[in-house]
């Protein structure tokens, strides 16, 4: 009788341990913030003016998320989390606030690096993970500072892939990474995550009709990052390929070839990559007729149905490599195979 009761009391007393104990998937999201945390950081972007006393005023321009890159100091966060400003702060972690430099900026993509002097062993760079690896449905971590309430954790998972958003300009930008992990201003520039602390994306933009969260926002894949932060850091700007010709604008093509697929070359430049593989732009006739050259409808596999398409596609290459390019020629369709040079 007395070994039941004591067995009772021994089950009655571990009870509470086992209600209270952490679910697994609870023990990861405490690990990858604990892990990740010290990399994530506050971005304030500032604007130094002059004051009719002749004084310089700061006045904040705004504030977003980064994270570190590297022990060398660099910062990646979003663009237009920086745009408009000439002066920038970023506080870590542990509350050290740092002045920092622009040292890179690709508004295409939105996204742009920082740089702060501090010694490198308390720098803590983020892991980059691998794009391929991405599946719709597994689990995201969403660290970042929204409405300056800094290093704030919101879960959710990948709700889709490879989406096309309007990026700053109107350009769009794609393979966005798609998640419900709530993201709302201030969150821009943070690193979204996977269950193993890795980065799979930065937050950039949300669909909200309120303002606040809805549930769908839109990360900027490493893939990108991790192509177009390196040549941020080397040249200040991304190094972009092309074939030297000029394209009608949607209203000029609709005006000489109506609704249809491809991009009207306007103009070839002389003795560029177009201009030797025999590229043809449009012939400007007596009495302002003018006869249609060629329309590009493809670069290597990828279709080409717009500018958009066409920057897209280039985009995926680097000066140097050789592309073939689908044209539409007077009814005719051809391939014609052009090395990349450097855009200006």
């Amino acid at each position: 009788m007395l070994n039941r009761l004591l067995a009772v009391v021994l089950v009655l007393g571990l009870w509470p341990l086992t209600a209270y104990a952490l679910l697994p998937d609870e023990v990861n999201t405490i690990a990858v913030f604990k892990e990740a945390a010290p990399s994530v950081v506050y971005v304030t972007n500032v604007a130094i003016t002059q004051s009719p006393y002749m004084d310089e005023q700061a006045i904040p321009q705004g504030t977003g998320s980064g994270f570190v890159w590297d022990r060398d100091g660099h910062i990646v966060t979003n663009f237009h989390v920086v745009q408009g400003g000439n002066a920038f702060l970023v506080t870590l972690g542990d509350q050290t606030r740092l002045e920092a430099r622009l040292v890179g900026i690709d508004p295409t993509k939105d996204i742009a690096v920082l740089k702060v002097d501090l010694s490198r062993e308390k720098l803590h760079p983020i892991r980059p993970a691998r794009l391929e690896s991405l599946q719709v449905g597994q689990k995201t971590i969403a660290i970042g500072n929204p409405f300056g309430l800094d290093h704030t954790l919101t879960t959710g998972v990948i709700s889709a892939l490879g989406r096309e958003v309007e990026g700053i300009g109107g350009l769009t930008i794609r393979d966005m990474i798609q998640t419900d992990a709530a993201i709302n201003p201030g969150n821009s520039g943070g690193p979204l995550l996977d269950s193993d602390g890795r980065l799979i994306g930065m937050n950039t933009m949300i669909f909200t009709r309120s303002g606040g969260s809805a549930g769908i926002g839109f990360a900027v894949p490493v893939s990108f990052i991790a192509r177009i932060v390196p040549e941020l850091i080397k040249y200040g700007k991304v190094v972009r390929p092309g074939v030297g010709i000029s394209i009608l604008n949607p209203g000029q093509k609709y005006y000489l070839v109506g609704e249809r697929p491809g991009v009207v070359v306007n103009a070839v430049a002389p003795g560029g990559p177009a201009a030797k593989a025999g590229l043809r732009g449009l012939r400007r006739l007596r009495g302002g007729r003018v006869t249609l050259g060629d329309i590009i409808l493809g670069v290597d596999s990828h279709e080409v149905n717009d500018f958009d398409d066409l920057y897209n596609a280039f985009d995926r290459f680097k000066p140097g490599d050789t592309v073939s390019l689908k044209i539409e020629r007077e009814g005719k369709y051809l391939s014609l195979s052009v090395t990349l040079v450097t855009l200006d």
